[in-house]
């Protein structure tokens, strides 16, 4: 299910956990509908958006986690193909956007840290650093956050990022993916398309 990708070059993937609005976010940059729903892992299979006439392919991979109805064996199954698809494009991959829950990450995370365990999300950004794919945070359901600032800070902190937030800016970027604000994500990301010398995919962002 990994397979079946258009056949550009340059790439812009968004990866996280299942249910923090990837593929709400995906709509809102795109204005192309994807299939979302309110239980998790509703993408099972990466959506691909080559929208542009430019050899340029924006993705959202499939959520990774928990799961409603779903096997162990077959969670497993889409992480996997989720670090092999990254493996093999990571020269294409212009930037990485790893969404988070910015309601519900800290607890997750923390849930999930223990002697043993590193929790994937915080497994997934290492993992992204090693291939050297430039990877910005989006913190989405930023609206539903009282303690904006403070959850941001804790937010980088659990992702080895010295708080405070607002200077990770080409790094953190507080959304609100179904209210349509995505500026700061916007902002981030032609960062780092920026340093690729690929200003030219702007306008898609």
């Amino acid at each position: 299910m990994f397979e079946e990708r258009p056949d550009r070059d340059a790439e812009v993937a968004f990866v996280g956990r299942s249910n923090v609005g990837k593929s709400t976010l995906m709509r809102e940059i795109t204005g192309h509908t994807f299939d979302t729903g309110r239980k998790p892992g509703v993408t099972r299979s990466p959506n691909h958006y080559d929208w542009a006439p430019e050899d340029f392919v924006l993705t959202d991979l499939p959520g990774f986690g928990f799961m409603s109805g779903v096997s162990e064996e077959q969670r497993e199954a889409t992480k996997d193909g989720i670090v092999r698809y990254l493996e093999d494009r990571a020269d294409n991959v212009l930037v990485a956007v790893l969404v988070l829950d910015g309601k519900s990450a800290v607890d997750i995370i923390d849930r999930h840290s223990g002697e043993d365990e590193v929790p994937y999300v915080i497994d997934m950004y290492g993992f992204l650093q090693d291939l050297g794919i430039p990877t910005v945070i989006a913190v989405n359901k930023m609206d539903k956050v009282d303690d904006r600032d403070e959850r941001l800070d804790a937010i980088c902190d659990r992702f080895g990022l010295y708080p405070p937030w607002q200077q990770w800016q080409e790094s953190v970027a507080p959304i609100s993916a179904k209210k349509g604000d995505i500026d700061a994500l916007n902002e981030a990301i032609r960062h780092h398309l920026h340093e690729a010398e690929r200003d030219d995919l702007f306008k898609f962002f």
